[in-house]
């Protein structure tokens, strides 16, 4: 039984190799999943076990220069990336209904997929939220719903850039979430530059809304695959993956939008040791800061939209 493992591994890895796309072939992190595995394999250890080891007798670092830096790059790349899916077809081409897998080497379908590939190379350069959460000692906020998401998301994409890499309709849920961490970032960069940012933003409750309508447009849009007469699109596993995904964080969203207006609370603010993790809450108490006032520390952090709260306090 063993002994059959390791050779059908080997096959399917060659299987592998042979069905990626000539066309992504040569960019980096594309020529086997060992790669991008071992890279989030070794995320999930040094944020696990090796950082909090390093950081057990040391003091938390600032960090507060790097933070800025690294939200403002952030935004720069993701508004390059969401500019660079509108002209190779979202913005020109396509019709936002059923847009095929282009398998051609046009210039315009080359295009996207480097555009595809910059979303998913981007998802490695988010992995440094949970290093700098580690490096300040914010443990609390290493939860299990941050870690699978920074971790899935690229290995999810790795195979979507392997056989799929010009994307089509299966590209727009990208470029959404990459308009959307424009926004986010740019609220993190202000957060983290300190208190005197605080007046420019007064539009931290609307994050909320952003994140809700993001997973509602992709959904709608990807829906449409279920109600057309007829649909080609070459890869089916991808529209009903993005349709889940879509549709699992958005009954989470909705969940905490109730707890958090239905049920007359203000949009929870976190606190220094419980803040958000692009969209999930990072613990389990979330507390309501009362209208008016805001954070100091410029830490509180969403995970692509979602807060996940058992608990709202207000103080």
């Amino acid at each position: 039984m063993i002994g059959e493992v390791i050779p059908n591994i080997v096959r399917f890895h060659e299987y592998l190799i042979k069905r990626t796309d000539d066309r992504v072939r040569d960019y980096p992190l594309m020529q086997s999943p060992v790669q991008m595995t071992l890279i989030l394999l070794g995320y999930v250890f040094l944020v696990l076990y090796a950082g909090p080891r390093y950081m057990a007798n040391r003091k938390p670092y600032k960090l507060k220069t790097a933070m800025v830096i690294y939200n403002f790059c952030m935004v720069a790349s993701n508004a390059y990336i969401v500019y660079e899916f509108l002209m190779s077809g979202w913005g020109t081409t396509y019709t936002w209904r059923c847009d095929l897998i282009d398998p051609s080497t046009n210039p315009r379908a080359l295009r996207m997929i480097r555009a595809s590939w910059l979303f998913y190379f981007s998802k490695y350069v988010e992995l440094l939220d949970t290093a700098f959460f580690v490096l300040r000692k914010k443990h609390s906020q290493v939860t299990f719903l941050h870690i699978f998401h920074h971790s899935f998301m690229p290995w999810s994409w790795w195979w979507g850039i392997t056989l799929t890499p010009e994307g089509g309709m299966g590209s727009f849920h990208a470029m959404v979430n990459a308009m959307v961490h424009v926004i986010m970032y740019t609220y993190y960069g202000l957060a983290a530059a300190g208190p005197r940012f605080q007046k420019y933003l007064w539009w931290k409750k609307y994050m909320t809304a952003i994140q809700l309508i993001q997973f509602i447009v992709v959904s709608v849009h990807i829906s449409q695959y279920y109600f057309m007469e007829k649909c080609d699109y070459q890869v089916p596993i991808f529209i009903h993956l993005i349709w889940i995904y879509g549709m699992f964080f958005f009954v989470l969203f909705s969940n905490f939008w109730i707890q958090a207006y239905v049920k007359g609370k203000r949009l929870p603010a976190i606190t220094e040791d419980k803040p958000k993790q692009n969209g999930f809450v990072s613990g389990s108490e979330a507390v309501a800061v009362p209208n008016g006032k805001h954070l100091e520390n410029g830490t509180d952090h969403y995970t692509n939209g979602f807060a996940l709260s058992a608990k709202i306090k207000e103080v």
